[in-house]
């Protein structure tokens, strides 16, 4: 026995890792499991300090010398009696005779039932993806039905029927449970489930597909209860999809850049929004921005854009092969010409500093439409966030790389638009699209 001692904190982290039964002041139990995994690397090359601290233990708090001997005294009984010589016997040895002696052939039997079983679930180990080379990194775990059907596959290919309570009591798992897992009731319920789930995967391909526009969980929630009164718990929709490998784009963090300096003669002006972006009322806070596209073969667009902060429509857009001063000034007068929107008393709309909206002209244009105009605060792009947002979900749903013209892009632009106001439904307009949320405030008033 080692003379360092563990104190009370040394004692706390040991038993923090699963493979210590128990610990003491002055001795360290480990778990039959993790002698094991010791073997099994050693025999494969690596030293004995390199496995205890790919396992969660510190060097520092065991103590080398601990760490040698428990790998001496472990080599030696795995050479004289194999993996069984590596079980904690001492309540075997507590004065108590056993259940049943067991004869020197059926010993043999376990032992070659037990190798078996290693074997096979180093082989499931491998095609889970943890081969052990990853030092520090932690392990596959093996699930209980994985562990049920590889002691059923270990009996059928080599005929040990009458190994499968020792089999389970190894595996850890119990023999009750083994033998529900296989009955007819337990396999009709699984069955049942599983066609349950083909049709809930139609239904998911459905909606994840609809209108050519792929989406994410709560979309197709949405979607399936706006467009085919079908209605599944968010949780059910998500297990389906990663059952069944249904990934939905992911759009990638897009810092904000700022386009230019403003000039002196450019006027910045306050922020009137301050980020009370959801006011209920239509028509009172509109938010625009520019961003730009790229497509065919590295050709790059331009798009302008002004949406309602309320309802999150988009009420006007310009798109353009230039980045000029026209691009924003032509979007209001598309906003302009848009009949259906109706200004409400006080109503104004806000943008970055860019140079586009500092501009004399473009201020110009928002005073004939007896608007105001507030601008976001110097670099800082959550205080225009919903417009910003909108163009990442645009440019993860929008087939834009695919078009090889302005023509062609301005056409997948316009079908993007209509889906994105008429059909798109948002988890936070009570799950309704935009122009049904415009039309049920306007309701509501």
């Amino acid at each position: 026995m080692s003379k360092k001692h563990f104190t009370e904190t040394e004692i706390e982290i040991l038993s923090n890792n699963r493979y210590v039964k128990s610990v003491s002041s002055k001795a360290v139990t480990y778990t039959d499991e993790f002698k094991r995994i010791f073997i099994a690397e050693n025999e494969n090359g690596k030293l004995p300090r390199q496995i205890f601290e790919e396992n969660g233990f510190n060097i520092e708090v065991i103590g080398i010398v601990r760490v040698q001997r428990a790998a001496s005294r472990w080599r030696t009984a795995y050479n004289k009696s194999g993996v069984l010589g590596l079980r904690d016997t001492r309540r075997e040895n507590s004065g108590r005779p056993t259940k049943k002696e067991l004869s020197l052939e059926e010993k043999n039997a376990r032992l070659e039932a037990q190798i078996q079983l290693l074997r096979a679930e180093n082989e499931l180990l491998k095609k889970l993806g943890d081969d052990g080379k990853g030092a520090g990194e932690e392990r596959v775990r093996v699930s209980a039905e994985q562990r049920f059907l590889l002691i059923c596959s270990v009996i059928e290919k080599y005929e040990l029927k009458k190994m499968v309570s020792f089999l389970c009591e190894i595996s850890g798992i119990s023999r009750s449970g083994y033998y529900n897992y296989f009955s007819s009731e337990s396999q009709e319920r699984r069955e049942k489930r599983e066609k349950e789930d083909l049709i809930i995967k139609e239904n998911i391909l459905k909606a994840f597909n609809f209108k050519r526009r792929k989406k994410g969980a709560r979309q197709i929630k949405m979607t399936l209860e706006g467009q085919f009164q079908i209605t599944y718990n968010l949780k059910r929709i998500r297990r389906v999809m990663k059952k069944y490998k249904i990934v939905c784009p992911i759009r990638r963090a897009n810092p904000y850049k700022k386009m230019l300096k403003a000039t002196q003669e450019h006027t910045v002006l306050p922020n009137l929004l301050n980020r009370e972006f959801k006011q209920g009322i239509p028509g009172k806070v509109l938010l625009t921005d520019i961003t730009y596209l790229y497509y065919g073969n590295g050709q790059k667009a331009y798009l302008s854009t002004i949406k309602d902060s309320s309802t999150n429509e988009i009420l006007a857009y310009n798109v353009s092969s230039r980045m000029t001063l026209d691009l924003a000034t032509d979007t209001l007068v598309k906003l302009m010409k848009n009949k259906q929107v109706m200004f409400t008393e006080g109503a104004f709309i806000h943008s970055d500093q860019g140079v586009h909206y500092t501009s004399p002209t473009f201020q110009k244009h928002v005073r004939k439409l007896g608007l105001g105009q507030s601008m976001s605060r110097r670099g800082n792009c959550w205080d225009n966030a919903p417009q910003e947002s909108f163009f990442g979900h645009f440019k993860d749903e929008a087939y834009i790389k695919t078009c090889n013209t302005l023509d062609e892009l301005k056409r997948e632009i316009k079908k993007y638009m209509t889906y994105y106001n008429n059909f798109r439904y948002q988890w936070n307009l009570k799950k309704m699209t935009p122009v049904q949320y415009r039309n049920h405030l306007l309701h509501a008033a």
